[in-house]
């Protein structure tokens, strides 16, 4: 049974806490359409060189990479630039002029390769005039204090394909860089710091085949006290490109040693921070709860100090696994998975013999899954339904999965644990050897093997002791029950008692006490058992002393009324078969 995964998730929160789920996916492979460009739209001309590039959103596509280039698969203008799931793309310095310009997008998946579509094109229109300047120089016009070791930044100008720089501490000079062509970037690292505490001008002139764009201002700023910047930082966990990241996990990041603090952005394109915009941390590590799941996000941490903010630092990624959760209800401020739970032990036995060793899943889910482990821990698949069998001793895995839907593609929630099997056997009572101890019997029971076994005297359900000795008994007929504890059956025995030995008191101490004052023969309690139809008494040198009948209270020590010494007397009884049993016993006072 499929589910409809209908979940909404709440805003991401940052906690100051540590939580890691480790929670696994499998995405089936789905046969996928590739898009259509929607803006320039595949065979387009005359198509502006700042141009947005966008195509058709495909179901079930958890992100895009996109290549241009200048031949049909060509990345020479731009190499596979992962855009998660945004449908558009803006390059930043333009897209060069009257040039036939290939778009490959590749769509992204987690747990299933990757499918380049075909490429498709555009032509871009020639220029026809000079650029305009560009915007948004930085550092800012007019700023002030800032540090000796900033880069050199400008906004992109429309039609231009490459930009010359001047930096000088003078309106119009030019003796920190004169009139460099930088080529078609948008920054410029001085390959030394800037003076200290001097006034620094900028200018930027924006060109193309046409020309030099015209009246570019010159922009000033001032910079501070030398002080060293950090440097840049990169991330722990995830790495980066890292995929199948738990949807609430810790990012960690490099500790710089002279940074005072870390400004971080998230996004789920490259140009967005629409997760986490300019946060200020002061550890190199924060958790996030409840990203969403499918989805490739985009980081960027900037550290600072009380010098400024680290330059040129790079934006990384990383991609969520599938929807499985856990998800942060703010509700109830629980975590929710959609994982099987499972209530399979951790030891099971198998009954040596038995023909039907099948197991069957004690869990409620859409599918299972039986591994056996040989000793190097390697898996081998013996099930994929709710039963197995299973025959020899070993460590195996159970698995239990639902099915879930989202956007047309199916994936899996799975938990599993392993457990062991054990092997156990029936038992076989292989003798019960009886003891008499003055007037009681003990048993001391064995088996045909060695096992788990436990043991019980008259009754099957119990008590049950651990031990396979019974002391202190009756001089009765008594059954023996041995179970096996891992439920691999009950063996019974019943255990009579022989009047050649058994039945007859080796002593007595007729002194008055109330216990033990008579000798009698102890009849077995099943009805029809008491065969002794009388019982002689003699003395050691064969003179009688005295005759009892089974049903009397038996023989007091005494003869004529006068209590005989203590001593060994005999007895003779005769069975109601005419057998004659006969031993001796101990009077003692």
């Amino acid at each position: 049974m499929k589910k409809n995964w209908d979940i909404k998730l709440p805003r991401v929160l940052v906690l100051p806490i540590f939580f890691i789920a480790l929670l696994f996916g499998t995405l089936e492979t789905l046969a996928q359409d590739c898009p259509s460009l929607v803006s320039p739209a595949d065979g387009t001309n005359m198509v502006s060189v700042d141009s947005s590039i966008s195509w058709e959103a495909v179901a079930g596509v958890p992100g895009y990479i996109i290549s241009l280039g200048t031949t049909i698969g060509g990345n020479d203008i731009l190499n596979e630039r992962n855009v998660g799931a945004s449908t558009n793309y803006i390059s930043p310095t333009g897209l060069p002029e009257n040039t036939e310009i290939f778009v490959t997008i590749t769509l992204f998946f987690f747990n299933q390769p990757n499918i380049v579509c075909e490429s498709q094109s555009f032509t871009t229109a020639a220029l026809s005039e000079v650029p305009d300047c560009s915007p948004n120089i930085s550092p800012a016009d007019t700023a002030n204090d800032i540090n000796t070791a900033t880069n050199i930044i400008w906004g992109a100008a429309p039609g231009a394909s490459g930009y010359y720089l001047t930096i000088g501490t003078t309106l119009n000079g030019s003796e920190i860089l004169n009139n460099a062509d930088v080529q078609n970037t948008l920054s410029y690292n001085p390959s030394i710091d800037l003076p200290a505490e001097t006034d620094i001008y900028i200018t930027v002139i924006p060109y193309n085949r046409i020309g030099l764009a015209t009246g570019c201002s010159t922009t000033i700023f001032t910079t501070a006290a030398a002080a060293e910047l950090p440097l840049c930082t990169s991330m722990v966990s995830p790495v980066n490109g890292e995929t199948n990241v738990p949807l609430s996990p810790t990012l960690e990041w490099n500790e710089i040693a002279n940074a005072t603090g870390y400004r971080v952005s998230i996004g789920t394109s490259p140009f967005e921070t629409n997760i986490l915009e300019n946060a200020i941390l002061f550890k190199a590590s924060t958790t996030i709860i409840d990203f969403e799941p499918n989805r490739t996000f985009f980081i960027t941490i900037i550290p600072f100090n009380e010098a400024g903010e680290a330059i040129g630092c790079t934006q990384e990624t990383f991609s969520t696994i599938l929807g499985c959760g856990p998800y942060y209800d703010p509700v109830s401020g629980e975590l929710l998975v959609l994982n099987p739970s499972l209530t399979f032990p951790d030891t099971i036995s198998l009954c040596r013999g038995n023909t039907s060793d099948t197991i069957t899943a004690p869990d409620e889910a859409d599918g299972y899954r039986w591994y056996k482990l040989d000793g190097r821990g390697n898996e081998t698949l013996i099930s994929s339904t709710a039963n197995v069998s299973i025959t020899e001793e070993g460590d195996y895995i159970y698995e239990a999965y639902d099915i879930f839907e989202d956007s047309g593609r199916s994936f899996e929630c799975s938990s599993s644990k392993t457990f062991q099997a054990t092997i156990s056997q029936a038992p076989v009572i292989e003798n019960v050897d009886v003891q008499i101890s003055a007037n009681s019997l003990n048993y001391i029971i064995s088996t045909a093997a060695n096992g788990d076994y436990e043991y019980a005297l008259d009754n099957e359900n119990g008590p049950y002791q651990n031990s396979n000795q019974f002391n202190g008994i009756s001089f009765q007929n008594h059954t023996i029950f041995v179970r096996d504890k891992k439920g691999c059956g009950i063996a019974k025995r019943l255990v009579t008692q022989d009047l050649t030995v058994n039945g007859f008191p080796s002593f007595f101490t007729p002194n008055g006490d109330g216990i033990n004052d008579f000798w009698q023969f102890i009849p077995p309690i099943e009805t029809g058992e008491n065969n002794v139809s009388v019982i002689f008494i003699f003395d050691k040198f064969g003179s009688l002393l005295a005759q009892i009948a089974p049903n009397t209270d038996g023989w007091n020590g005494s003869f004529n009324g006068k209590s005989l010494p203590e001593s060994d007397y005999w007895f003779k009884a005769f069975s109601t078969n005419n057998k004659i049993i006969k031993g001796h016993f101990s009077l003692k006072r």
